[in-house]
């Protein structure tokens, strides 16, 4: 009998659960909170020391280097299962002659110094998720970042972590006229960029169930505050003759089963916002596109107000890849951003690991 593998905290969630020791140490400490591994599987590629930061502190580095001695020592908890517990089979593996599953080498962001130099950029939402992780790659690739988002406390934890950079910080509520004035008088008479990246679910009600009030929530931060953005900025760099615009879709812009009826509909209303303005500015030199994200992990949490919205949409879900880490929607955001997506104006790209191939 071949001896487990030592493990350590740069080995992927998925291994330490198929691990004969790691993975009734795991077990058993989400049972104690009343969780099961299937918490887990967005992340199961990731390496488990990514939850530190992940995890909003709820899981620290400390935690993992205790996890990692228990499991060298063997510390299986009493009582628990010792044995492998193999994944059950997907309809893929199972078919004669599939290919046997590899853990896939994780992906590491490498950034592109001095791409964003010299230019000034709008980032909302930057206090979390993509907009943070967006308004921190532009940040260090060299640009003047105006990060926009509802909470100073956040928009203070991301200016402290990147300390040195040029970072405008701004308290709000893009759906507020009277703010957007001031985000635009924030980024002076040069704004290079546009991310339009701050936005809210829904509560996955469909329109038989569906009210007034998540409606209009849903519309006027997804469509509105999108909008008063995008015709705030418009005329400053018609006036340079160049600018890029990327606003955030979703697969919920090229489906109907990613989410509820307003959210869907807002990220539909998205896209037209993006092609008209890239067809009707580009003559002029304005690029207008937008990133449609699959599942990522975020601070914005689904709720679901309706059973029928929850079966529904955990069905259409089931086949869903892996969720992506902020870092990698970024990727996607800050190429359309830059001057390397010099010929690409009015598209939707799917930044979904593949959901839109499904």
């Amino acid at each position: 009998m071949s001896t487990p593998k030592t493990l350590s905290g740069d080995d992927s969630i998925k291994t330490w659960l198929e691990h004969p020791v790691g993975g009734p140490i795991i077990r058993d400490l989400l049972a104690q909170s009343g969780q099961n591994p299937d918490v887990l599987k967005p992340v199961q590629r990731l390496a488990i020391k990514r939850l530190v930061k992940l995890s909003k502190g709820q899981f620290s580095q400390e935690m993992v280097d205790q996890l990692v001695a228990r499991a060298a020592a063997g510390d299986v908890p009493a009582g628990a299962d010792a044995s492998v517990e193999a994944p059950e089979p997907t309809t893929e593996s199972a078919d004669a002659g599939a290919a046997p599953e590899v853990e896939r080498p994780e992906w590491v962001e490498r950034l592109d110094q001095g791409r964003f130099a010299g230019k000034t950029v709008i980032v909302t939402g930057a206090g979390s998720g993509i907009g943070r992780a967006t308004a921190s790659r532009i940040a260090r690739e060299g640009g003047r970042v105006i990060a926009v988002d509802v909470s100073q406390e956040r928009l203070d934890d991301f200016a402290s972590e990147h300390e040195g950079a040029e970072i405008v910080t701004l308290v709000a509520d893009i759906t507020d006229d009277t703010k957007v004035a001031e985000i635009v008088a924030a980024a002076g008479d040069r704004i290079d960029g546009l991310a339009n990246i701050a936005g809210i679910m829904d509560d996955m009600t469909p329109i038989g169930e569906l009210t007034d009030a998540v409606w209009k929530r849903v519309f006027s931060v997804n469509v509105d505050g999108t909008m008063k953005l995008m015709r705030a900025v418009v005329p400053v760099m018609l006036a340079r003759g160049t600018g890029s615009i990327v606003n955030t879709a979703s697969e919920a812009a090229l489906r109907g089963s990613a989410a509820g009826v307003a959210y869907t509909a807002s990220k539909h209303a998205v896209v037209g916002l993006t092609k008209s303005t890239a067809f009707m500015y580009g003559p002029s030199g304005l690029r207008v596109n937008a990133v449609a994200p699959g599942a990522t992990i975020t601070n914005i949490e689904a709720t679901f107000a309706s059973p029928l919205g929850a079966e529904r949409v955990r069905q259409a879900m089931a086949i869903l890849p892996d969720a992506a880490e902020a870092e990698a929607l970024a990727a996607s955001i800050t190429f359309l951003l830059s001057d390397d997506g010099v010929n690409i104006n009015g598209v939707v790209l799917a930044s979904d690991g593949g959901w839109s191939a499904a």
